[in-house]
């Protein structure tokens, strides 16, 4: 049985490490990281070419099964996948890790996207944005001064008062409570990406009194069914090889 995971994900590779070498995997990363973690198995770097061009790949490389094991913000990539599944007839699962609950004390702001959460800035003074590199445009026109911290150096636009912090999860709460006391924080800016890696920033604010602008996940590709822990995947997957799984949800 040949997998292909896509994403670059903690889970995607804790997965791919659960199948290898019981099952031939390919993970499939977007290159957007210079130096990315790579998983067991083999590894391929780069698009596809959109939906026509991932259904020609499966095909080709007599794929059985694809597992969309990325970012929950990666809504082209899912899309893309659930088309190119059905084009090539394979079966398809969605891998997605819970999202953040608020908690007794927090002050969250939800927001519909990174436009929505620039506008909400107004009133404040020092950002902290932890929404990644590829995002910054949003802010741009934004007078306010932000700390932006990516795992590689943004590229403009980008706002004009911007100190980058280039740093790696995961983050200690020791840490971020730092971070916001030595450069002042008065709001956070995160996307609901549900990590546990970068969960720390959110007791921190909490501790600071400070609001979080939460920005919600995009939708789910319909009719793809959804794991949300790498066991359950990987599950998914194996029953498939011993020809014994339903077609409808993870199970």
């Amino acid at each position: 049985m040949h997998v292909l995971i896509l994403g670059g994900t903690t889970e995607a590779r804790a997965l791919a490490g659960l199948l290898h070498p019981r099952t031939r995997v390919t993970s499939s990363l977007a290159g957007r990281v210079a130096a990315p973690r790579l998983p067991a198995g083999e590894v391929r770097i780069g698009g596809f070419g959109g939906p026509d061009g991932l259904a020609a790949w499966v095909r080709e490389h007599a794929v059985d099964a694809v597992i969309d094991a990325t970012h929950p913000f990666a809504e082209r990539i899912s899309f893309n996948a659930a088309r190119a599944a059905a084009t090539a007839h394979v079966p398809l699962l969605a891998l997605r890790r819970p999202g953040w609950v608020p908690g007794e004390g927090d002050d969250w702001r939800d927001v519909g996207s990174l436009e929505e959460a620039a506008l909400a800035l107004e009133g404040f003074g020092r950002v902290f944005l932890t929404t990644g590199r590829m995002g910054l445009a949003a802010f741009a026109d934004r007078p306010e001064w932000f700390l932006v911290r990516s795992v590689d150096a943004p590229e403009a636009p980008m706002p004009a008062r911007t100190e980058v912090l280039l740093d790696r999860g995961p983050f200690t709460l020791e840490g971020e409570r730092g971070l916001i006391a030595r450069h002042r924080i008065d709001v956070l800016v995160t996307k609901d990406s549900g990590a546990a890696a970068t969960a720390p920033k959110l007791t921190a604010a909490r501790e600071a009194g400070i609001p979080v602008l939460v920005v919600r996940r995009p939708p789910a590709p319909a009719g793809v069914p959804v794991a949300t822990t790498p066991e359950e995947a990987a599950a998914w997957a194996l029953r498939r090889r011993a020809g014994t799984a339903p077609d409808e949800g993870a199970g």
